[in-house]
C-alpha cells in the first residue's frame, strides 16, 4: 500500500514538472535559466509584443524578449540573445507579425560586415512597422471611397448623365444611321480595291513605283558617293601640289616669278612717268605733241592739193621728183 502511493506521489511530481516545463516553454520564459546577453531597442510603438515573444533573424530564432517598459515618449525593449547569435552594432531592430492574427516578433537585421559585434548593453536603431490598425482603416477609406462612387453611377445619376446622350441619338437616328451605311459602303468599297484609297492598298503598281524610286535613290546616292570620292581624290592631288592647279596653289616659284615681273613693270612705269626712254618722252614730251600734230596738219594740207591738181599734174611732178 506504501509503495503504490509512493509511485503515484512520484509519477505526480514528474507529470507537475513536466507540465510546468511546457507552460514555461509555451509562454517563452524557458530561456530564463539559459546563458546569453542582452541589447535593446526603442521604438515608437510595439504593437501587441509581450515578454517572452521571439527574437528572430532572418527568420531563425535566436532569442527571445526579456523586459518591455516605457521610457520619455518611447518604449524600450530588451531582448535576450543567445551566445551563439552574432549581432552586429548596426543591426536594425524591427517589431513583426506572422499574418494578421499572428504572433508579434522582433527582427533583427544582419548588418555590415565590417561593423563590431553587440555586445551586453548595446543599444541596437530600430524601424518602424506599419500600425496595422492605421491600414485598416485605410483600407476602410479606400472602401468608403469606392462605395461612393459606385453610388454616383446609380440610380437616378447615372440617368441624368446617360439621358441627353440617349435623348440625342434618339433625334439623330436616321443622319446617324445613314453615315454608318456610307462608312460601309466606303469600307467595302476599298476591300475591293476601288478609289484612290483602294488603289493605294491593293495595287501593286504604286509598291512598284516607290520600290523603283528608291532604286533610282540609291542610284544617285551612289553616283553621289562616287562624285565626292573623286572630288576627294582631286583635292588631295591638288593639296600635294600635282598638277597645274597644285603648282600653281603650293609652289612658290610662281610668286616669286609674278613678284619679280610686277616689280620690273613697276620700275617701268615709272621711268615712263619720269620721261624716260622712247615711250617716256612719247608720253611727256609736249614738243614731239607739237610737231606731230604740225605734221599731220601738213600732210593734211598736202593731200589737199593733190586733189585739186589733175592726175597729170601729179604724175609729171612725181616724175620731176624722181629725175
Amino acid at each position: 500500500m506504501k509503495n503504490s502511493l509512493e509511485t503515484k506521489l512520484g509519477i505526480f511530481v514528474v507529470l507537475v514538472v513536466f507540465a510546468a516545463w511546457i507552460i514555461i516553454e509555451t509562454i517563452g520564459s524557458g530561456d530564463l535559466f539559459s546563458h546569453g546577453y542582452r541589447v535593446s531597442a526603442q521604438f515608437d510603438t510595439v504593437q501587441d509584443l509581450k515578454v517572452g515573444d521571439r527574437v528572430k533573424m532572418a527568420g531563425v530564432e535566436i532569442g527571445r524578449v526579456a523586459d518591455i517598459e516605457l521610457t520619455t515618449n518611447k518604449v524600450s525593449v530588451v531582448m535576450k540573445l543567445n551566445n551563439g547569435a552574432i549581432v552586429k552594432t548596426d543591426s536594425k531592430a524591427t517589431v513583426k507579425f506572422t499574418g494578421l492574427m499572428g504572433q508579434n516578433f522582433v527582427a533583427l537585421g544582419f548588418g555590415s560586415d565590417t561593423a563590431p559585434q553587440a555586445s551586453e548593453g548595446t543599444i541596437l536603431e530600430s524601424t518602424e512597422q506599419p500600425d496595422l490598425s492605421a491600414i485598416m482603416a485605410k483600407l476602410d477609406a479606400a472602401a468608403g471611397g469606392i462605395q461612393n462612387i459606385t453610388k454616383t453611377f446609380s440610380g437616378d445619376k447615372l440617368d441624368n448623365i446617360l439621358g441627353p446622350l440617349t435623348d440625342f441619338v434618339k433625334q439623330n437616328s436616321a443622319p446617324i444611321t445613314a453615315t454608318i451605311a456610307n462608312v460601309k459602303n466606303i469600307s467595302s468599297q476599298v476591300a475591293a480595291g476601288q478609289g484612290t484609297i483602294g488603289k493605294l492598298v491593293y495595287d501593286d503598281a504604286l509598291y512598284a513605283s516607290a520600290l523603283n524610286t528608291v532604286s533610282n535613290l540609291q542610284d544617285t546616292a551612289s553616283s553621289a558617293k562616287d562624285v565626292l570620292a573623286s572630288a576627294k581624290i582631286v583635292m588631295t592631288n591638288v593639296m600635294a601640289g600635282q598638277g597645274t592647279i597644285g603648282k600653281l596653289l603650293t609652289d612658290d616659284k610662281l610668286y616669286y616669278s609674278t613678284e619679280s615681273a610686277m616689280t620690273n613693270v613697276n620700275q617701268i612705269l615709272m621711268k615712263v612717268n619720269q620721261g624716260q626712254g622712247t615711250v617716256g618722252k612719247l608720253v611727256n614730251d609736249q614738243e614731239f605733241y607739237k610737231n606731230a600734230k604740225l605734221s599731220l596738219q601738213k600732210l593734211d594740207k598736202a593731200a589737199d592739193s593733190l586733189e585739186d591738181t589733175g592726175p597729170l599734174s601729179v604724175i609729171g611732178t612725181m616724175m620731176s621728183n624722181l629725175f
